[in-house]
């Protein structure tokens, strides 16, 4: 019974996880099965990280690489949801663009990190960009299938009250295409966040998570501060997906009471 209560608490479980992996890492460290020259002792990368989070310089590049993260994310809705509203509704238009996005698509934004520092003199400006053109796609696909799994009927039965296009497509195609957008948005939140700490990582910059990891990497110590740097960079990333599954959940109970969806 407790062993059953423990598996039904995933966030509890996540934490067992991970203090696993901890104990593993460590105790492979300490008896020699993974030389501390190849990887540091998990104790001295958490240590590191709990000192990151009182240094001052640290939290100003966390802040810069989220700042980075909500702009370009901000933008990729923006530009992704009309467009994919346009592709859904128009099969013309979106037979015309396709052999474009599917030739755009398996690009990934990191070849396209030398084409961006030659086109782009602002580094900030390069990122969101770049997180535009990576974040946009699970958010236009996402939208053009959501309009897909619009009920016809309810459609129909607007138009025979006389409601044109626009009305229909406000009452009905938005609503019911929500929740696959806001599905969308948070798959596209953490392409952003890889994305923006990739592009400070290789392109440099000002500031950023990225920029930090290139400016320690000459210090004595520079592989516990660059593991403990990737270890703020993953729960950032697992902070903003629960806050986005949150939101998710509490906006559109009916849409997961209806599909049984538990995420």
């Amino acid at each position: 019974m407790i062993g059953r209560r423990l598996l039904d608490n995933r966030p509890l479980c996540g934490a067992l996880g991970a203090a696993g992996l901890f104990c593993v890492l460590e105790a492979a460290g300490r008896t020699g099965l993974i030389s501390p020259i190849t990887f540091p002792l998990a104790s001295n990368v958490l240590r590191r990280a709990a000192e990151l989070a009182t240094e001052g310089e640290f939290l100003a590049d966390v802040l810069s690489t989220l700042g980075g993260w909500a702009a370009g994310l901000l933008l990729t809705i923006v530009v992704a949801v009309p467009l994919g509203f346009v592709l859904g509704t128009l099969p013309r238009v979106e037979l015309a663009l396709r052999p474009i996005l599917e030739f755009l698509r398996p690009i990934p934004s990191v070849a396209l990190i030398p084409l961006a520092l030659a086109l782009f003199s602002d580094k900030t400006e390069m990122k969101i960009l770049l997180i535009l053109y990576a974040a946009s796609w699970p958010v236009l696909i996402n939208t053009m299938y959501g309009l897909k799994d619009v009920d016809p009927l309810a459609k129909e039965t607007l138009r025979s009250f006389g409601f044109g296009p626009l009305a229909v497509l406000w009452r009905v195609s938005l609503p019911s295409t929500a929740p696959f957008i806001a599905t969308g948005v948070r798959l596209a939140a953490s392409v952003a966040l890889i994305v923006a700490i990739s592009t400070e990582l290789l392109a440099g910059g000002a500031s950023g998570i990225g920029t930090f990891v290139l400016e320690v990497g000459g210090s004595p110590d520079a592989l516990e501060y660059i593991v403990a740097a990737a270890i703020w960079a993953g729960a950032l990333g697992v902070l903003l997906n629960g806050l986005l599954v949150l939101a998710e959940r509490r906006m559109f109970r009916w849409h997961t009471a209806r599909t049984g969806a538990d995420r």
